[in-house]
């Protein structure tokens, strides 16, 4: 009797095929060679064992050094500036808190705390991670579709304009997205090999932790699961409450140890921005702001493909399109909008556009010259050119500490809305300065006005009261251009010269103007030595 030769793929009654592969056997000193063949079953162990050394991450080294080495050129052709939480959330918090902090500590202890690593050390890490889930949405799309979906998908959120600006910055934003890319590699998709609900979970809860508004993004995923989940008892208690309770009590001891004292910040967030509003000190948009403008912008020239996608998508990819709207729509709630906000729903919609180019026969070329080309020139314009100046004026600052053999006797007024720029994190020298203050009024004042609003009600009369004699001014003032003619006249009578301009931005508004200028005082070929705080 025949033995079936189901492994090889023949069926059981394929006579001529099983008499050819019996005297195959039969010769068994005889050195045949066996044509190659791609399906994994016909690799032996030792070959597997060398394609998994040959990966890291679930993929090709190559690829992942590949992203690595985009990320790290994406990082230093990103010069300009954002928003202040760039730095006054991160990089200004580490360094006010003199090197106690392990990476500014270790710094210092290798005697390498020079203001350049200061900078660049934090957003290189940072670029290290979005490689990583760069790498992370690949593979994920590489298991629920094939390599040709996962390569335009690829494809799309390198191009990304936005993702480009944003991913090497020190916001809490762009870690949101991190762990969100990440998280959704083992969240439970349909035909997702990777899904663990401890990890994803985890994950999930990191980012809430770093960033609170990362439970609106995860409301519908989470739902998801839990509806589907045939044993809901075991996934409540058994991952997501131990998974929340480690992670919050960690928080907790954290936020216990730098407040001295106990401190629930994911609540003091809700009732800050949600149940008191108080986020519209900073500007509000009217609701549709984002559906009108913020998404349109962050995504670009992808719109047309993102739209194409949802129409093409399997029924599959529905709840990353639910989950978009669904956090557009929540953040349309809020006052305060900004782009950044939405930036952790862009990956889901690289998804869809990741699938309008791998449907594309005629019009395939142009599409994909297209897309980067626009966003090659836009994420040169926003990392390169536009809103550069408030960097360029912190160097400018460095110099001045460092090419003055006494320090103290230099001294910076920054004139310029309320965080304009950085501050000592990137001047690193103990040089006396000050800003315009802005702290957003915790009492319920009706007609509260902050330093900042004060002084542009009318700046020559606020510096005359301020700096009512000599020795109260600073060697150096620091303001956008568009001041500069309502207060020549102090500037005049103070002998205060323009020593240095920086270019800014080609698109100025409201307090913001197009160069910064540097004002040095001179009396007698000597500085003024003192300053009043």
């Amino acid at each position: 009797m025949r033995r079936p030769l189901s492994k090889c793929g023949m069926e059981p009654g394929g006579g001529d095929a099983s008499l050819t592969l019996h005297g195959l056997q039969n010769r068994s000193h005889g050195k045949i060679k066996l044509r190659k063949r791609k399906s994994t079953l016909y690799f032996n162990t030792q070959e597997k064992s060398a394609r998994r050394r040959g990966d890291l991450l679930g993929e090709n080294i190559y690829l992942l050094l590949f992203t690595i080495a985009l990320r790290i050129l994406n990082c230093f052709l990103v010069q300009t500036s954002f928003v202040p939480d760039e730095y006054w959330q991160s990089l200004e918090v580490s360094h006010h808190m003199v090197f106690k902090y392990p990476l500014w500590f270790l710094f210092q202890t290798m005697r390498k705390d020079s203001v350049q690593l200061l900078i660049w050390i934090p957003r290189l890490a940072q670029a290290l991670l979005s490689a990583v889930a760069d790498v992370r949405l690949y593979s994920l799309m590489k298991q629920l579709e094939n390599q040709e979906v996962a390569r335009w998908v690829f494809f799309c959120q390198l191009c990304s304009w936005f993702t480009w600006y944003c991913c090497t910055r020190t916001l809490t934003n762009t870690m949101e997205t991190v762990l969100t890319i990440i998280a959704l590699f083992y969240y439970p998709l349909e035909g997702s090999k990777s899904m663990n609900s401890v990890k994803y979970s985890s994950l999930v809860a990191l980012a809430f932790i770093i960033r609170p508004t990362a439970v609106i993004l995860w409301t519908p995923l989470l739902f998801r699961h839990f509806c589907q989940e045939p044993r809901k008892l075991d996934l409540i208690l058994h991952h997501f409450l131990p998974v929340g309770f480690v992670t919050l009590s960690l928080s907790l001891m954290i936020d216990r140890i730098f407040f001295g004292q106990w401190t629930l910040v994911q609540f003091n967030f809700l009732k800050f921005n949600v149940l008191q509003n108080w986020g519209t000190f900073y500007g509000s948009h009217p609701w549709h702001w984002y559906f009108s403008q913020g998404f349109p912008v962050i995504l670009g020239t992808h719109l047309p493909f993102f739209i194409h996608g949802c129409y093409l998508a399997p029924k599959r990819y529905r709840i990353l399109l639910v989950t978009v709207l669904w956090t557009l729509l929540v953040y349309s709630m809020l006052s305060h909008k900004e782009f950044r906000f939405i930036y952790p729903v862009l990956p889901f919609c690289m998804v869809f556009c990741g699938y309008s180019l791998t449907h594309l026969k005629t019009w395939k070329k142009p599409a994909l010259s297209f897309l980067f080309l626009s966003n090659l020139f836009l994420a040169l314009y926003t990392g390169l050119v536009h809103q550069r100046g408030t960097l360029d004026v912190m160097s400018h600052i460095q110099k001045v500490c460092y090419n003055n053999p006494n320090k103290s006797s230099a001294s910076i007024f920054i004139m310029m809305p309320c965080h304009s720029t950085p501050y000592y994190s990137h001047v690193h020298c103990p040089l006396p300065m000050r800003f315009l203050q802005c702290p957003p009024d915790l009492t319920g004042k009706s007609h509260y006005l902050d330093e900042a609003d004060v002084f542009y009600l009318n700046p020559l009369n606020w510096l005359h009261r301020e700096f009512h004699d000599d020795a109260s001014l600073p060697t150096h003032l620091i303001t956008f251009s568009i001041l500069e003619e309502e207060i020549s006249a102090f500037l005049i009578s103070s002998n205060y010269k323009r020593t240095a301009v920086f270019f800014h931005t080609h698109l100025p508004e409201g307090r913001i103007g197009s160069h910064i200028y540097v004002y040095e005082r001179k009396l007698k070929g000597k500085f003024n030595m003192k300053m009043k705080f």
